[in-house]
């Protein structure tokens, strides 16, 4: 199965806040879709976080795109909406520590996270799609499938309206 990975265009808020499940509008999104649309093989279904910076795209990239909790982004918790610099030292230490086992209070570990995308891919039945989603989404699952450490996981980086492609074994 070929997956490519889109993430959503650049959201709309200030620099240094931590968002995951914050609902944001993205910027953009109109000529993200114009140079997808040129990339992207056509007529491919298309799935998205329901989160509105994904779903934006998603709907000007195909007309009736599905729309899967399993691709929101990871939920950060208490921390979703603070700057990173008003975050207890103490808990950024224990992120820092554990990366892929520490989960934010009230949020989510990037392993359960990992663990709901890997659940979706999973469930897909097409031998090509087009997934709109978050960085944490799309690291998580390259992690998996190039078998990272989780200490690697973090050098992953994808720009906003970005594209990858990966082939999941079946």
């Amino acid at each position: 199965m070929i997956l490519h990975l889109i993430r959503h265009p650049q959201p709309v808020v200030e620099p240094g806040i931590c968002y995951g499940r914050l609902d944001l509008a993205a910027e953009n999104a109109a000529a993200v879709a114009t140079r997808l649309r040129a990339e992207l093989p056509a007529g491919l279904p298309v799935w998205s976080s329901p989160l509105r910076r994904c779903r934006e795209l998603a709907e000007l990239l195909h007309p009736q795109p599905q729309l899967d909790e399993r691709l929101a982004e990871m939920d950060f918790g208490d921390w979703e909406g603070l700057a990173w610099d008003a975050i207890p030292r103490a808990e950024l230490d224990a992120w820092a520590a554990d990366v892929a086992g520490y989960a934010p209070p009230g949020g989510e570990s990037p392993r359960q996270l990992q663990q709901r995308a890997l659940a979706f891919v999973a469930d897909l039945r097409e031998p090509e799609a087009v997934i709109v989603t978050h960085a944490g989404v799309i690291r998580v699952l390259l992690a998996h499938f190039r078998q990272l450490a989780p200490a690697d996981w973090l050098n992953l980086k994808f720009d906003y309206g970005s594209r990858t492609d990966i082939i999941v074994p079946r």
